[in-house]
């Protein structure tokens, strides 16, 4: 999501001030945004496009609203945006389940999120292939993140939302978002460092094959 919407372009505060443009041009930008995080939580295209309206409608009505959940001005829209979006799945959810917040579901987009990253530039051959081992890597160690640590993850990478943005749309302490970024960079970071020792050890091995050839 784009940082544009926070600050002087937050589109709940310009509804307050009778501007509603800001906030149609939000919905004409970030409906792809709310599909994909949706369909990434684990509903089907036709429910992500489904709990995506009820969003916007929730956060049109939040504009108004006058109650203790009103939206509260803070230069964090982008947080409380997703922040919504994540009580819309809650909900859905327990209408649907019976029960709270289950898992992030298949995290194939956030994982080809993370590979996109991984492979901004041109590369050779052999450095795509580099790339693509390492996405690889990176994918599993994704995949084997907790809930919690996986939310805050996907937001900071795939959303690229700021930290304070996350601690606002997971409702949690700052520095709890910061400690499980730092757990699982270190989890995704300790895969690669794990995946580039074992290589060394393979190259060690076959450059001792070849002397041992040569000899």
């Amino acid at each position: 999501m784009k940082d544009s919407w926070d600050g002087t372009q937050d589109p709940l505060a310009a509804l307050r001030a009778g501007r509603p443009a800001p906030f149609e041009d939000f919905v004409r930008s970030e409906t792809r945004t709310f599909l994909a995080y949706f369909v990434r939580l684990g509903a089907t295209r036709s429910e992500a496009e489904d709990l995506a309206q009820e969003t916007f409608l929730k956060l049109f009505r939040s504009a108004a609203a006058s109650s203790a959940t009103s939206y509260d001005v803070r230069g964090q829209f982008a947080g409380y945006a997703f922040r919504v979006a994540r009580n819309v799945w809650i909900d859905r959810l327990r209408r649907t389940r019976g029960a709270g917040p289950g898992p992030m579901g298949d995290v194939t987009e956030t994982q080809a999120a993370v590979d996109h990253r991984l492979d901004r530039s041109e590369a050779t051959p052999e450095e795509g292939l580099v790339r693509r081992e390492s996405a690889e890597v990176v994918r599993e160690a994704v995949a084997s993140l907790s809930e919690g640590h996986r939310a805050v993850f996907e937001l900071a990478v795939v959303e690229e939302l700021p930290y304070a943005a996350i601690s606002e749309a997971l409702e949690i302490p700052l520095g709890t978002v910061k400690s499980r970024m730092h757990s699982a960079v270190a989890r995704v970071r300790g895969a690669l460092e794990e995946r580039e020792r074992v290589e060394a050890a393979l190259r060690d091995r076959d450059e001792r094959t070849d002397r041992g050839m040569q000899a």
